[in-house]
């Protein structure tokens, strides 16, 4: 006798899981037995890391900003156009892996810190937050100190945004 539904597909050894559609694939065999946090791939985007890292030094006191003085100017000019905002990147670069990265940071401070003390400060910071979030080891935090700000620079930067 022949078999009735004429099927040339092979038949499932008996150590296969059978289902309602046929043979579960072996990758999904082994699935249910592993953990769940090990099950699957978890991808971090670029992006991700820089606003972290950038919002992380921001939070440190005596850094006025982050970012070379074209990048400040042309976010500055971003930020007037409507719809346009901040960027929690700006002057952060990173270089992500699949366990660690690498920060590179840019930052503005204030005139009188202790610019040793507060590029400690910032990098514990910055290493705490993206382990934390992340899961990422951070195997480095660059930091350039690209200006110094002064208290009296506030009002000579309003006056300039005024239109005479």
């Amino acid at each position: 006798m022949t078999e009735p539904n004429g099927s040339t597909l092979p038949k499932p050894g008996s150590d296969e899981p059978r289902t309602a559609l046929g043979t579960t694939l072996h990758a999904a065999r082994s699935g249910p037995q592993e953990p769940p946090e090990t099950r699957g791939r978890t991808t971090i985007a670029d992006g991700v890391v820089e606003k972290i890292a950038g919002i992380a030094a921001r939070e440190v006191p005596g850094i006025h900003a982050l970012g070379g003085g074209f990048t400040r100017t042309m976010g500055a000019m971003r930020d007037r156009v409507p719809g346009g905002h901040a960027s929690a990147g700006r002057g952060v670069k990173v270089e992500v892996g699949e366990k660690q990265t690498a920060i590179d940071l840019q930052v503005v401070v204030e005139y009188g810190v202790s610019i040793t003390d507060i590029a400690a400060e910032v990098r514990e910071n910055v290493i705490a937050a993206l382990e934390r979030m992340t899961g990422l080891e951070v195997v480095e935090v660059n930091i350039a100190v690209n200006d110094v700000h002064l208290p009296d620079e506030d009002t000579q930067e309003t006056s300039e945004d005024r239109v005479h």
